[in-house]
């Protein structure tokens, strides 16, 4: 049986179901298959562990989207006309210390400022000084996020042109660790803001990392951290609706098994049973670059080899999803479950170098570096009255050293016994008798939920600076278009600007709407 539509999307992750959705508003056919028999992608909320508790398996802060025109603009009427809501908690991000000690960042400064003041008056001054210059810097970064990217060659050409763009690339070609010792000198101020950009899924002393310092504070300040009301899926509904909403489908359990080409264009899809869906104008793909050869007919092989070169990071999350009778109680006090993202540190900032070393030589950790969210603190829709649900995270190699990443199978329960008794120490009512029921995902669980998170990469690709900007996740494909195929459009967090909730797929758009002829300023007029 074949089907015919103007533009067939490959995956319904955010990135994706983003592009898709411009095109519907723009008066376009549009279907979109799904593998499983849930959307989403990273993008996802689901009852894990026992109805009623709404967890969000993979991503669960919705950041650097909320400065892209398609949410800070409402381009598309998602939030006035989907229902899709959120809200922005003081405290984004707070750090808890094995004595009870605690510190945070805000989204104002000041009070970020006092906090660190509490440590070191030289380390709150040198904070505002960064704090100014991220503010200055992300409007420009930011609008480098949501539409096709510059040549690399050019955006540094151009940087190279004034002072503040040569600190740019000067950030940009440190790591995060060479910029956090240069401004902070106390151990404990280091140590805080090492474990944020820790979030990136790379080691601190990675080169090519140190501009990830300026941009997670500066969009934490400008934005937020939002937590959409619902869960992370409340994203993907609002997408889906407005595609159906202009006649387009969003269809489960379809698995595109193969992009098929005629006269060198993309033509359509075809799905692992057979059935094959014909695209007139465009065919949306959030293929991995690893798989794009064996997906893609007639695709030239050196392409396809460069592709398939790319690096997947060392660093891999293995993830706790439990359903509480009762919220967290921290020991350090109350205002922890003010914090989005609550971070269990270690004493030294040397044990969080050691922890990454750990990770790049593939050896499974000797301790857990535990991230904690209970987003029921900040939107109660998602559990029972009076109940609670928290999300852990930690992070080990792909390839369990004890035989293989065959191995998470078993191990994964261990795990997560261990990364329980890590938390204990910080937490009184983490017992038995408060955790109704928990659903654990080992990186191999990740790689199963989608073909994007290779090898439990949930960014794709790892994000070095040789797979950034319009290089991610290779110079040929980092336009979101494939050499010799035209017609096919790449999505994912594998391209640029890299993995999390950014709704990438606006810059896919863009680059569709121009091949179309179509005027890109006009969508959200017809949205």
């Amino acid at each position: 049986m074949t089907s015919n539509f103007d533009i067939v999307t490959v995956g319904s992750g955010h990135n994706g179901l983003t592009a898709a959705a411009y095109l519907a508003a723009a008066g376009k056919s549009v279907l979109v298959l799904e593998r499983n028999a849930w959307f989403g992608g990273g993008v996802v909320t689901r009852e894990l562990t026992v109805p009623g508790f709404l967890h969000d398996q993979h991503s669960m802060a919705h950041i650097f989207i909320q400065g892209n025109p398609l949410l800070k603009d409402d381009e598309l009427g998602l939030k006035s006309k989907y229902g899709l809501k959120y809200v922005f908690p003081d405290m984004p991000f707070v750090s808890v210390f094995e004595d009870g000690d605690t510190l945070g960042i805000y989204r104002d400064p000041e009070r970020t400022r006092a906090d660190i003041a509490r440590h070191s008056q030289k380390d709150a001054d040198a904070f505002m000084r960064l704090s100014q210059t991220a503010a200055k810097w992300v409007p420009m970064l930011a609008s480098t996020f949501y539409a096709p990217p510059a040549p690399m060659g050019a955006s540094f050409a151009m940087m190279d042109q004034s002072l503040e763009g040569q600190e740019i690339m000067a950030a940009m070609f440190k790591s995060c660790y060479d910029v956090i010792i240069e401004t902070f000198e106390n151990e404990r101020v280091r140590l805080h803001f090492t474990r944020l950009i820790g979030e990136n899924l790379t080691g601190p002393e990675e080169k090519g990392s140190g501009l990830g310092v300026y941009v997670f504070l500066g969009f934490t300040e400008a934005y937020g951290f939002g937590c959409p009301i619902g869960g992370s899926g409340a994203l993907t509904s609002a997408l889906i609706k407005l595609i159906e909403d202009h006649g387009g489908e969003v269809r489960a359990n379809a698995d595109v098994t193969k992009v098929f080409v005629k006269n060198g264009r993309a033509a359509g899809v075809r799905t692992a049973d057979g059935e094959e869906f014909m695209a007139g104008q465009g065919v949306i793909g959030a293929i991995h670059p690893h798989l794009l050869g064996e997906m893609v007919e007639n695709i030239d092989e050196g392409v396809a080899k460069r592709a398939a070169d790319t690096q997947i990071s060392e660093n891999c999350c293995i993830t706790i999803h439990a359903a509480l009778n009762e919220p967290l109680k921290f020991k350090a006090g109350d205002h922890v479950n003010n914090g989005y993202m609550i971070e269990l540190l270690p004493p030294r900032l040397d044990d969080i170098r050691h922890f990454f070393d750990q990770l790049r030589y593939g050896r499974l950790p000797d301790r857990s570096m535990i991230g904690i969210g209970s987003l029921t603190q900040f939107d109660p829709s998602r559990a029972p009255a009076g109940k609670a649900t928290m999300q852990v995270w930690d992070y080990v190699p792909y390839e369990h050293p004890d035989g293989g990443h065959e191995h998470w199978e078993t191990a994964k329960h261990r795990h997560v016994e261990k990364m329980i008794e890590r938390m204990q120490p910080y937490i009184s009512n983490l017992t038995p008798d408060n955790i109704i029921a928990y659903h654990s995902d080992s990186p191999v669980d990740m790689e199963r939920t989608s073909p994007s998170f290779r090898r439990g990469d949930i960014h794709g690709i790892a994000p070095y600076l040789h797979q950034s900007g319009a290089h991610r996740p290779t110079p040929e494909l980092g336009q979101g278009t494939v050499p010799g195929v035209d017609g096919l459009y790449l999505v994912g967090p594998f391209q640029a600007p890299g993995g999390g909730v950014f709704g990438a797929g606006r810059a896919t758009a863009i680059r569709m709407f121009e091949d179309l002829q179509l005027d890109f300023d006009k969508v959200g007029q017809k949205a």
